[in-house]
This record gives structure tokens, sequence and C-alpha cells, in this order.
């Protein structure tokens, strides 16, 4: 990072935090420190109001905030923002209904020649394939609201499967966070009335209202791509466990589930290893289960149980019946 780069991030450090020391800045900035004074004295020289405190406790101290100079991008980073945008072009619904287009003409309007110049070559030489969002979801700003703010909600919820015995059902959540996948926002949330985590397809809640119950202390808060962990099989879930090679594991790694885990199984010691995918499925999702094995192909074997091992036969027969 070259200097005045640094400083300008420093700038922006030290203003926020008010109070630091050399170890602050040698560590966030992964500089030495004698660089570290330097860089203070530069500070100084630019006017910013840095009081030294003497002492074992001691330190810097920032007499007043300071009025920022306005943030600038180095090529690399503009180059890194454009490529973070292009993941908005999959969804035509995104938290605060923000639109792909309005934000790229922004974006581009503040670059200069050669910037602009620069992303258009990119352009050209990378291909961002996406997966477009299916369906849209109408709640989604309010849910993400939601799990910011901590509150707890009341939604309408349609079930994957329609039938005249399952109606869409009313249920009492907390939000946890949002995440995106294959097309598809999922809200991962608290149950109250299951007393459970749960996960919910947003595309699928109809209606959503602030409701007067007070948030669950004992809710986890966690970052989305950790939410799985708080995941727990019924009682009633049915464990299942595949061989699986090289090639399924590979396939494993594009799209799993939190009941999946891949184990490497060594029976003896004269035995070389061999990997199992190992799991559980609600009674429910048995029609679930089976496409997702069926697109491993040879790749699995299940071991048991002897049921899905029966229904994913009769998958295979129901294809060959309509070629």
């Amino acid at each position: 990072m070259k200097k005045s780069e640094r400083i300008n991030q420093m700038l922006r450090f030290i203003n926020q935090k008010q109070q630091f020391t050399l170890q602050d800045l040698m560590q966030e900035f992964q500089i030495s420190k004698r660089t570290a004074i330097r860089d203070i004295a530069s500070l100084e020289e630019m006017g910013a109001p840095i009081y030294v405190e003497y002492g074992r406790y001691g330190g810097y101290r920032l007499l007043q905030q300071m009025q920022l100079p306005p943030i600038s991008f180095n090529t690399g980073e503009l180059h890194a923002l454009y490529f973070a945008m292009q993941a908005l072009r999959s969804f035509s619904s995104l938290p605060f209904e923000v639109s792909f287009r309005t934000i790229h003409e922004k974006f581009m309007s503040a670059l200069s020649d050669k910037q602009r110049q620069d992303i258009e070559n990119i352009q050209h030489r990378v291909s961002f394939q996406h997966t477009e969002q299916i369906r849209d979801s109408a709640h989604l700003e309010f849910l993400l609201m939601a799990a910011v703010q901590n509150i707890v909600i009341q939604i309408t919820y349609a079930h994957q499967r329609r039938s005249h015995d399952q109606r869409p059902s009313l249920r009492t959540i907390q939000p946890i966070a949002l995440y995106a996948r294959k097309g598809y926002w999922y809200c991962q949330a608290y149950d109250l009335h299951k007393q459970a985590y749960r996960v919910f397809r947003c595309d699928r809640i109809i209606s959503a209202e602030v409701s007067d119950i007070e948030p669950l202390a004992h809710v986890i808060e966690l970052h989305p791509q950790d939410t799985h962990s708080l995941w727990e099989p019924s009682p009633d879930a049915i464990p299942f466990q595949c061989r699986i090679d090289e090639a399924g594991v590979e396939l494993f790694q594009q799209e799993h589930f939190p009941s999946m885990q891949i184990l490497h199984v060594k029976e003896s010691d004269n035995e070389s290893a061999h990997m199992l995918l190992v799991g559980s499925y609600e009674t429910h999702e048995l029609d679930f289960i089976v496409r997702y094995l069926a697109g491993f192909g040879k790749s699995i074997r299940i071991m048991e149980p002897d049921t899905l091992k029966e229904s994913l036969r009769q998958y295979y027969m129901d294809l060959l019946d309509h070629v």
C-alpha cells in the first residue's frame, strides 16, 4: 500500500476510534513501530489534532473529529467493486429495492475515462454466469430489518405442496439472517411455535407483520454462513448413508444441506479409507432427497436405509417410462 493511501485510511481509522495506540496502527495497517511514528507525524503536519497521553495507559487521542476528504478508490479496489456488483444482476428482488441498473449507471458515471475503459475491457474478457432469480420475494426489506432490529414477526407461509388440507399457515418467527442460493432468497429464523430454528423460502411468505411478542434472548445471532449449524433433525428424522467417490465429493461441495456431511472411514489398518455421505431427512422430504441423490449418478451407492434404495430405484424406473 502506498503511503498516501495508507495515510488516507489512517485518517478515517483514528477519526472513528478517537483514542488509539501505536500498537493499534501497527496491527491495523501491518506496519512497523518506526513507520507508525512517522505516519503520526505526517498526520500532525496535515493538521490532525492529535494529543499524546503519557503513562502506563497512555496513547494518542484525537481532540475533535475531522472533516475527512472524499473517499477515493485505487484501480484494484474499483475492479473489486465492479466484480461485486455483478452479483446484483441475478436478482430482481433485493432488500431496499435497489436495482443493478441504477447502481451500475452511477458507478460508471463516477469513473474517469481511463477507469471506464479498463472496466469495459474487463467486460469483454470476463464472462459472469448467474443463476437467475426464479421468483420474486415481496418482503425482503421487512425480513432483513426484523433480523437487524431483533423483532418477532408473524408471517403467512405457503408450503411447498398445496393440497386441500394444507393451506398457508400462520407462523410466528424471530428472523436471524437472509441469504441467497440458487435463485431463491431464504430467511433463517427461530420458529416460536415449534421452538426450533427453521429456514423459510422468502418467495413463499405471503404476508409479514410485526407482532407484540418480545424477542427471545436465547436466540443465537450468527453470520448467514454459520446459521446452518443451528439446524437439528426432528426425533422422526430418518438417517441415511451412502458410499461416495471423489467425483461425488465435488458435487457435494457444490450443493449440500446442513443435514449432510462427508465422513472419511477406515474400517481397519489394512484397508484404505473410503468416504461416506451421511445425513438424515424428514419423512415428508423423501421425494426431495431422492431427487438430490439421483443427481450424483454413479458417484454414490446407497448403503441404508433400504426404503431409500427402493425409492431411488423406483425414481429411475419412472424416468425410463418417460423415455
